[in-house]
């Protein structure tokens, strides 16, 4: 729901802070004084909150604390507008977060073999290179000439579009920085306190939830319909949300290792070619013979 900034925390991170936040508040701890104790622990954001002046909103400053931060924002301020208990909904957000970044860990996993493939593979034209100077081509005076300057040229700009493109491919394959579900799961915090689904709404949106999705007005429609606690359905539909997330982000990291062939076969190839293989061709055909043949 916001843009994560440069040096916000890591779902991970925020997740286990969250989670001690929530352990502290139902050990009945107040949360000024929960807030206190996690940050003489070291935590940074507790820090800002415990030390912020009177009279400031803890939603407030959570939210300018990055993207994780900036959900359990909404979710502190819900709970506070219509009186939800603050520890059952901080623990799941907490388990939320760490789902969201055990989604992130599985893909970089299997995003590393194609990814570091990919930048090794890019290599391969200068690594033709210094073979061919080692063999005893005059590459040099080969470049200099109007045939070898044009394999030069094509051959660097195809490394440099190999290498863009695969970074695009592999920045895509990459899982959104958002975390699925949340809205889902800060309606029910709102719910849970027994208010009306319209008042739960307009707390959501006015704590920066923004207005209910398709998928969350058909699950309140079907609750309504069935008879069935809206609270249970949006926080399953949360889940299947993550899950969701999950397979199509592996997915993507099985679709990479094929779809980085393409880079591979029409630009780092032909650059291989062009600045390895044609210098050579031309140091032959201009009668400059290697030092390997020479008797």
């Amino acid at each position: 729901m916001r843009g994560r900034t440069k040096d916000a925390p890591d779902a991970a991170a925020t997740s286990a802070s969250v989670q001690r936040l929530a352990v502290l508040l139902e050990a009945g701890i107040a949360p000024p004084r929960a807030w206190e104790l996690l940050a003489e622990s070291g935590d940074e954001t507790a820090a800002a909150v415990a030390g912020a002046p009177a009279g400031s909103r803890v939603g407030d400053i959570l939210a300018v604390r990055g993207e994780a931060w900036g959900d359990v924002a909404v979710a502190w301020r819900v709970a506070e507008t219509v009186g939800a208990p603050l520890a059952p909904s901080l623990r799941r957000f907490a388990d939320a977060l760490r789902d969201a970044q055990e989604t992130r860990d599985d893909v970089a996993v299997a995003l590393a073999d194609p990814a570091s493939t990919a930048r090794l593979v890019g290599w391969l034209p200068l690594v033709a290179i210094a073979l061919s100077l080692a063999l005893g081509f005059d590459i040099a005076a080969t470049l200099t000439q109007p045939a070898g300057i044009v394999c030069a040229l094509a051959g660097l700009s195809l490394m440099l579009a190999a290498r863009r493109w695969s970074g695009r491919l592999v920045a895509k394959a990459q899982p959104p920085a958002d975390l699925p579900g949340v809205q889902a799961d800060t309606v029910a915090i709102a719910l849970s306190s027994g208010v009306s689904i319209e008042r739960a709404l307009a707390v959501v949106a006015a704590a920066g939830g923004g207005e209910p999705d398709d998928e969350i007005r058909d699950v309140l429609a079907l609750s309504q319909r069935a008879g069935a606690p809206a609270v249970d359905l949006l926080r399953a539909t949360a889940i299947e949300a993550r899950r969701r997330r999950r397979t199509e982000g592996r997915l993507r990291a099985a679709r990479l290792g094929s779809r980085l062939l393409l880079p591979m076969g029409l630009c780092t190839l032909p650059a291989f070619l062009l600045l390895g293989v044609a210098p050579m061709l031309l140091s032959v055909l201009a009668g400059s013979m290697p030092v390997l043949t020479a008797p």
